[in-house]
């Protein structure tokens, strides 16, 4: 028995501007398309369920190839100090946290961004401590490539002015060689370490309240990478099978850090392993940091701090070596790389140890990149895995970073996309919005909403249907579905997203005002705003 599905405008995404009247379904998979009369006749005797879709406009179910579905739900619960426009409405919400903190809580904030305030004012531990005297605080930068701590926090770490920068990490001081608070990559990891273990009931709580949130965005699914953290992978593996695994019907993709890939075997698991809705993905490994903290990895200078090309998390020889160990697993990597070298980097290791026969790698971010790295990234089994929000949240200010001469390089999507390299798209929630329209509208417009300008660099805008195709057959080829995901086609799973507009046929400003209505997995509707 199954379901027919009907009377809106439904596009494959299988060809550009591709369209069916109708689409049946059954045991969570598309069994024919065609139009509404051929399939009552087809299959009359085995609908069972009717879904009008009342005007309404079905795709294939967005698919967020990269976020951290756990921290997404963090930042849901926790202090959210994203939209902080200046570094005084930051230092209010911190202290209205304070005044209502529990004697023994830590102050926990997310998202702050320094590039949004007009003096671009990074806090110093000696002003936190004004702020919490008495709580450890820990303040994550909102690329997650940094935080800022109070003494307490630092006291608890063991951070004195003399501890040395930990491998691929950075503790900043200031000129009198005082440990200001502010810790880049790695370093970030003294102060986490120190932090008291969260409770499996706030891992699930928090990833429940990420995939309600996702799907009510009309998000299906998501490639998600938390193993490495909340106390380690057999845990954080448990809370996805707990939330997600029979109660909530979500397909994650679940990248797996190295440091717990020994973890993972002795759990008897291994790539691919899992359910129909929690499946082990790729080795994750990070290559460099961020541009927003100077610790992406550049083959030059940074323009705007000639004294620094960044962070490598790891040497060449380390990325290989650890690239080695996942083919000794038979498993691909994704590779977190911003900077231009650490690209380099990314593509000489996997040049080495290139992935199985029939998997591909994906290198996540590829946010700065060179004429001739395109030239062997071609030669690869690799897709791009990038991020089309950071455009809005980035300019104007990644261009003082890069300088003018980096730029035609840089965030250059439609360039790495018509190369013939594959690509998907992601949000990077909680660091971006995890709404995929956000996403488009940043990969078909290159400007953040409301500006008036024509974009930056528009040059590089993608096409309504490469951009929304970056969310749904690019996800599913990045994870080697391509052939059951991604598309409205028979044999394809029953995953959709129902929009209340029609994105091909409008303005791409309106983008902002649309909204999923529906969201479909396996066939079963586990979101409805339907009027």
């Amino acid at each position: 028995m199954g379901t027919l599905w009907f009377g809106g405008k439904i596009y494959t995404l299988d060809q550009e501007n591709e369209t069916v009247e109708a689409v049946y379904t059954e045991g969570g998979r598309i069994k024919k398309t065609g139009t509404e009369a051929e399939l009552r006749s087809l299959f009359g005797s085995q609908i069972n369920e009717r879904r009008d879709l009342k005007g309404h406009v079905m795709i294939p179910g967005f698919v967020d190839s990269h976020l951290h579905m756990i921290g997404h739900g963090e930042k849901l619960l926790r202090l959210d100090l994203s939209q902080s426009q200046s570094a005084e409405e930051m230092k209010r919400l911190l202290l209205e946290k304070v005044s209502n903190a529990s004697s023994d809580e830590w102050i926990i904030g997310e998202g702050w961004n320094e590039n949004n305030f007009a003096d671009r004012k990074i806090f110093h531990r000696d002003e936190l401590d004004e702020i919490s005297p008495n709580h450890p605080m820990m303040l994550t930068r909102v690329c997650r490539h940094a935080i800022l701590a109070n003494s307490i926090a630092l006291d608890l770490a063991g951070i004195t002015d003399e501890t040395k920068d930990p491998e691929g990490g950075v503790i900043m001081r200031d000129s009198n060689g005082k440990a200001t608070g502010y810790l880049l990559d790695r370093a970030q990891e003294l102060v986490k370490n120190a932090m008291p273990e969260v409770s499996i009931g706030f891992l699930e709580r928090a990833l429940s309240s990420s995939v309600d949130d996702l799907v009510s965005k009309g998000v299906t699914g998501g490639h998600s990478e938390d193993l490495n953290y909340y106390g380690g992978f057999t845990r954080t593996y448990e809370t996805f099978m707990n939330v997600i695994n029979g109660k909530r019907k979500f397909r994650a993709n679940l990248l797996v850090h190295h440091e717990v890939i020994d973890e993972m075997r002795r759990q008897g698991l291994g790539y691919g392993d899992g359910t129909e809705y929690v499946e082990l993905g790729a080795m994750k490994i990070f290559a460099d940091g961020a541009l927003g903290g100077r610790t992406a990895l550049l083959s030059h200078p940074y323009n705007d701090s000639p004294d620094t090309s960044g962070v490598a998390i790891h040497s060449i020889e380390g990325l290989t070596t650890l690239v080695r160990e996942a083919r000794t697993h038979d498993m691909p990597v994704a590779i977190h790389v911003i900077g231009d070298l650490a690209l380099e980097y990314a593509i000489e290791a996997i040049e080495q140890f290139p992935a199985p026969y029939g998997l591909r790698d994906r290198l996540i971010h590829t946010q700065v990149v060179r004429p001739d790295l395109i030239d062997r990234l071609n030669q690869l089994s690799v897709i791009l895995d990038i991020q089309p929000r950071f455009v809005a949240s980035d300019f104007p200010w990644v261009m003082e970073r890069l300088g003018e001469e980096r730029m035609a390089m840089s965030f250059a999507w439609k360039t790495l996309l018509h190369s013939g390299i594959p690509i998907a798209g992601g949000s990077d929630a909680p660091i971006e919005p995890v709404d995929p329209l956000l996403g488009i509208h940043a990969a078909v417009t290159r400007k953040r909403p409301n500006d008036t300008h024509e974009g930056y660099y528009p040059e590089q805008k993608l096409s309504m249907f490469e951009a929304v195709s970056l969310f749904t057959t690019g996800s599913a080829y990045a994870i080697g579905r391509e052939d059951e995901r991604g598309k409205i086609m028979e044999n394809y799973d029953a995953d959709f997203t129902v929009l209340n507009r029609d994105i091909f046929a409008c303005d791409s400003d309106l983008l902002l005002q649309t909204k999923a209505v529906m969201t479909v997995v396996n066939e079963s509707v586990v979101y409805s705003d339907f009027n």
